[in-house]
């Protein structure tokens, strides 16, 4: 794992770190590439996460997600002491039970879906996996299937 130190700064709504060349190329290298998303786990101020390294307008960027900023106790403009270490174990979204019967009953969404991109799909998966209330699955689970069938907005993303 390298460590280093650093300013969180934000884009937009989005805060992150930049990371120093060195540990940079240490992940490239124990990644075996420099393109593309790269997987790693992090320790922010030694709470540890795994997180996805982003190259956006010409800069690799790590961001840092409001519960990872809240459990280290740092904020936009703060310094803060990460770890990082390249992460090589393939991460896979599980599917929800409702959402997995859901494309069991309607062939017509579940093809669309399996034609999906990769992103896309796991976009959907991510979503549902973090909704915390049955109303919440039962009400996204529908909107997914009529964002599948071309009804509805969903994930702030028009018709596939």
């Amino acid at each position: 794992m390298k460590e280093f130190r650093t300013k969180i700064e934000i884009i937009g709504i989005n805060p992150f770190v930049f990371i120093p060349d060195d540990v940079l190329n240490y992940i490239f290298e124990k990644a075996g590439k420099n393109k593309g998303k790269i997987p790693v786990r992090i320790k922010i101020e030694g709470h540890k996460f795994e997180q996805t390294l982003i190259k956006y307008s010409g800069h690799w960027r790590l961001y840092l997600n409001t519960p990872m900023r809240k459990t280290a106790e740092t904020e936009v403009g703060e310094m803060t002491r990460i770890e990082i270490e390249f992460d090589p174990n393939e991460r896979k979204i599980p599917f929800h039970p409702k959402f997995e019967k859901a494309l069991k009953e309607n062939e017509n969404a579940k093809e669309i879906f399996d034609n999906l991109t990769p992103s896309l799909q796991k976009e959907i998966l991510r979503y549902l996996s973090f909704l915390k209330t049955e109303e919440s699955l039962n009400r996204n689970v529908k909107k997914a299937l009529n964002f599948l069938l071309g009804k509805e907005r969903f994930i702030g993303r028009e018709k596939p």
